[in-house]
């Protein structure tokens, strides 16, 4: 009978002592097992990287028996490529959309070759790796494109050196095995393949904390058992630095004009097994790479249990392997797909180690790095971005014919029903790409007929921001000026009570059913400033509906004060309030607002300003402004505490997503946030917030000032049933860069309604019908 480990059934991670034992394990129960653990970890997404490689140099000082990529002096035209040639392959990555600039070279040829000297003494360079720094900083500078560096065998100084001017680097360990150096293996005559040597680069690299690549090459006289003890040295490093964002399975392929010409290849089944062992070893974070133009059978690879192809280029060809063109992107995903997984595209820095950009990225790579990436890591693959006009909506990729996931479907069809989900169900449902958003769009949009029917709403209500100026620092806001500031747009403000009525009676005139009012946290005002301005507007227009004062406003209001939340809430009733908007909210996990808005109310806080109004009668609606710092697990915690104060006491009437707007805000601006949510995460977080809040918050409304009247009506075909307010006069978006108005009159809304063959209501701010008289003034009013 064979033995089983028991961690191979029961724990994610093989010992060492238990690694030796899968030599006797079954090729199927290993696959299995690594399989769940790559699914455990990655899910359905296999990724690659869309990159251009550049050959710096192909002169090496090592002799390897199966290498065709080192060549000497008289074979080459120079020894490097000029920075004109390097420039021009970068372009050409750039044009094709590549993100990736992967320079590979040979090892310190200027030890071995004069002509190598010669070249650097002639450009002005100390060596090669010099050089490469330089090359590196020259693609970065003129194209984007973020380098990979693979230059072989370096010192922690060296390394140090390259840092700046590379997002990651990498080198294959290859093997452990000292005896493939001695005369007669594939490794004698070359210094910089000995694994002491190797393993002294890997450690260096993750004490500096730079993310690095490694992996073994299978089939060129090792055993298996030689196998699994250099994966065990590669974990031992990653386990003491964390610094290994994947592994690389490749298996040796002979190639003319070598020693190792006539070397048998390593088959299918053995590549599997030393993936599926490497899964095992490495556990379900890990990514496991081989690959995809080095071996027949794809659908093998990702049975064994890779999450990822590893860089592959539209432009230039493996020089490495020039005999094994790369796949076609299409047909990869097409493959990728049928084994029921989604391709992906990532940066050369992978998800984990974007995420903790100020620990594993040089200062100077932090925001490039940032502006490229999604909120799971991941590549941005179009341009859109929230606030900008003009700019056409990017096409939602439906893949190839993919396996249906029945736990998404699960979920779908949980929310379909009402049912309680969890914060894992909403994070699956966030995480729907390709094919899968278009079946969490159509999951959404069915419960909106259900619930709403085809009518979709909006408000004429003018927006009166009174203050500008604020003390607190929230890190992503544009509007809020220091008091005697004049930085990013206009000037310091403070409206007088007289100009704020003045502002509500010209709305009421305009058709207005309700003014909303929010601003600044004034160093001057207190709670008795927002009574003051409740009573002027009630006294003057008593029967405009006055939405206004955020939870940070009512609590600071009520501190002010020196009374509690719930009592200062109850004078704002008194006063005329007609209801809250839930504003503040950004995201309402502390984990996020600690660094997005570090003084601003908590959590808990910003609840409690929320029940208090509810509790009392006073409705609210509820936002939530993602895509800066955030990540989809905070979106879904969001939501689901939203869920849970409507459970409790029914007071929310709507939700409004909110995407960040990025091009003038400060902490994009100072390179610490991404560049607002993708397309396909915007319309997502529409969709995911229809489903998960049902049936306890019925409304689920777009912001046509963030999104833009197409994104509007794209979102409502995404569980969208409301398009909100004219608005009349709109500052903060615009503060933030947003370039789509200030108003959108009743006209526009329903045309823009029409378009899409929806009917129209003009509503109250409670969901009513507006009145016809009402509705009559908003059609008649002039242009703001």
């Amino acid at each position: 009978m064979t033995y089983v480990p028991k961690n191979l059934e029961l724990r994610v991670g093989v010992t060492d002592t238990e690694a030796a034992s899968l030599l006797d394990v079954p090729l199927h129960l290993l696959m299995a097992r690594a399989q769940a653990l790559r699914d455990q970890g990655h899910g359905r997404l296999i990724s690659y990287s869309r990159k251009v490689f550049i050959p710096l140099t192909e002169l090496c000082r090592d002799v390897c028996h199966y290498c065709t990529f080192a060549k000497s002096p008289r074979r080459i035209a120079a020894p490097y490529l000029t920075p004109e040639q390097v420039l021009e392959i970068a372009r050409a990555g750039q044009a094709a959309g590549c993100k990736e600039a992967l320079f590979t070279l040979g090892d310190k040829p200027e030890l071995r070759y004069r002509a190598a000297r010669e070249a650097l003494d002639r450009m002005g360079y100390q060596s090669t790796l010099h050089y490469l720094a330089a090359m590196a900083e020259l693609v970065i500078r003129e194209t984007g494109l973020l380098p990979h560096l693979n230059p072989g065998v370096m010192t922690r100084d060296e390394m140090a050196m390259l840092r700046p001017v590379a997002v990651s680097m990498g080198i294959m360990l290859e093997t452990v095995s000292a005896r493939l150096g001695e005369k007669g293996n594939c490794h004698a005559g070359s210094p910089d393949k000995d694994p002491r040597v190797r393993l002294e680069t890997l450690r260096g690299a993750g004490e500096l904390k730079i993310p690095f690549t490694s992996g073994i090459l299978i089939g060129i006289g090792e055993t298996r058992a030689e196998r699994i003890d250099s994966l065990l040295a590669l974990r031992r490093l990653h386990q003491e630095y964390g610094h290994l964002q994947e592994i690389i399975i490749q298996n040796f392929r002979a190639k003319p004009d070598t020693r190792m010409a006539n070397w048998p290849e390593p088959d299918l089944a053995d590549l599997q097994w030393t993936i599926a062992v490497a899964r095992l070893i490495f556990g379900p974070a890990m990514s496991i790479q081989a690959p995809p133009n080095l071996s027949r059978g794809g659908d093998g690879l990702i049975a064994a249990g890779i999450n990822d192809w590893g860089g592959v280029s539209p432009v230039t060809p493996d020089h490495v392997n020039p005999e094994a063109p790369w796949p076609h992107l299409d047909q990869l995903a097409a493959d990728t797909a049928r084994c029921g997984k989604i391709l992906v595209e990532r940066l050369g820095i992978y998800p984990a180690f974007a995420h903790q950009k100020n620990a594993w990225l040089d200062k100077a790579l932090r925001k490039p790095v940032l502006d490229r990436i999604d909120a799971d890591g991941l590549a941005r693959t179009d341009p859109w971005v929230p606030g900008s006009a003009g700019q056409a909506l990017p096409n939602l990729p439906a893949s190839p014919v993919v396996v249906p996931d029945l736990t998404l479907s699960r979920i779908l069809s949980d929310a379909d029903r009402g049912e309680i989900l969890r914060e894992a169900d909403v994070c699956r449902m966030l995480a729907a790409r390709d094919g899968e958003v278009h079946e969490v769009m159509q999951a959404a949009d069915a419960v909106r007929k259900r619930v709403s029917g085809e009518t979709v709403s909006y408000v004429v209500t003018r927006n009166i921001n009174y203050t500008n100026i604020c003390y607190f620092k929230c890190k992503f806001c544009a509007f809020s000026k220091g008091k005697m500031s004049e930085n990013l747009r206009g000037r310091p403000y403070n409206l007088g009570a007289d100009v704020v009525v003045q502002r509500a009676r010209e709305a009421w005139e305009r058709g207005a059913v309700e003014v909303c009012l929010q601003g600044g946290i004034h160093p001057d005002y207190t709670g008795q400033t927002y009574l003051d301005i409740l009573r002027a507007i009630k006294s003057d227009l008593p029967d405009m509906h006055v939405h206004a004062f955020s939870p940070l406003e009512v609590h600071q209001g009520a501190a002010t004060l020196g009374i509690p939340v719930p009592d200062f809430v109850a004078r704002l009733i008194d006063e005329g309030l007609g209801s809250l908007p839930g504003t503040a909210a950004e995201i309402l996990d502390d984990e996020v607002r600690r660094d997005l808005c570090p003084d601003k109310i908590t959590t808990a806080q910003w609840f409690e300003v929320i029940n208090a109004a509810h509790t009392q009668g006073l409705r609210t609606t509820a936002t939530i402004m993602f895509g800066h710092i955030d990540r989809p697990v905070h979106w879904a915690r969001h939501l689901l505490r939203l869920r849970d104060q409507q459970m409790r006491t029914g007071g929310f009437t709507e939700l409004v997503p909110l995407p960040f707007v990025h091009m003038e805000s400060p902490i994009y601006l100072k390179g610490d946030s991404r560049k607002g949510p993708t397309w396909r995460e915007s319309v997502l977080l529409h969709a995911v917030a229809r489903l998960a809040l049902n049936p306890h918050i019925p409304n689920i409304q777009a912001s046509w000032v963030k999104l833009g009247p197409d994104g509007v009506a794209a979102c409502l075909a995404a569980g969208v049933n409301d398009i909100g307010g004219t608005l009349m006069d709109e500052t903060i978006t615009r503060s933030a860069g947003a370039s789509h108005g200030q108003e959108m009159s009743p006209s526009a809304m329903e045309a823009l309604l029409a378009r899409v063959g929806r009917p129209a209501r003009q509503r109250t701010t409670l969901y009513q019908d507006a009145s016809l008289d009402r509705r009559a003034a908003s059609f008649a009013a002039s242009p703001a």
